[in-house]
């Protein structure tokens, strides 16, 4: 697995304007395969009367899932450049649309090329993107006393509280770097005078 990835920071669209012909360049996070496609078709009926809806995703931390379509433009001119700008980026669990309205003036094939890849990388420094990072996820199981101020003592300590649930203990749901989890478990016993319960979990991805 990758040990991190970029994704963008929100949903957003950003225009601009070549040779008369708009680019409205949409560019959203998506998890999956199915929400990038329903983020392309809610942007395909948004802006049915254009010229194009040309678009590229890339899904997965390892960009496993790559696909681009130029909608009509000469192929390779559009989606093609749109992924490979999203790649440059190393953006992953993104998708992008590039919505033309063709303004008279013929780009050429390198125009175009330059003209939906130029999109997309000024929408994404427009949007900003977000570093995320592959952790462990962790429960600590600890004793009503001692939940409280374990609790801010992770937070003081800059550890991720994901989860907290109470029941006959408190449990404490924490996402931990691969390298720190020796470190923490002992940190744990010391803070709790070896009171309180460790378990590693699976691997997940938050914010760096």
């Amino acid at each position: 697995m990758q040990d991190e990835y970029r994704t963008v920071a929100r949903a957003g669209v950003h225009e601009t304007e070549i040779n008369r012909s708009r680019f409205l360049c949409a560019l959203a996070p998506a998890a999956t395969e199915q929400e990038a496609q329903e983020f392309i078709a809610g942007v395909r009926k948004e802006h049915a009367d254009a010229t194009h809806n040309c678009w590229a995703y890339v899904i997965g931390a390892d960009a496993a899932v790559q696909k681009a379509s130029d909608d009509g433009e000469p192929g390779g001119t559009a989606g093609v450049p749109m992924l490979q700008m999203l790649l440059r980026r190393d953006m992953r669990y993104v998708v992008a649309v590039v919505t033309r309205y063709y303004g008279g003036v013929k780009l050429g094939a390198g125009g175009l090329i330059r003209a939906y890849g130029g999109a997309v990388g000024e929408a994404l420094d427009d949007l900003g993107t977000l570093t995320r990072r592959r952790f462990r996820l962790a429960t600590v199981t600890v004793d009503h006393q001692r939940a409280g101020k374990l609790q801010n003592d992770l937070r003081t300590a800059g550890r991720a509280v994901r989860d907290v649930r109470y029941a006959e203990s408190v449990t404490i749901e924490i996402g931990l770097p691969e390298g720190d989890v020796d470190t923490f478990r002992a940190w744990l016993a010391d803070a709790t005078a070896g009171s309180a319960g460790f378990e590693l979990g699976g691997e997940a991805y938050g914010d760096a």
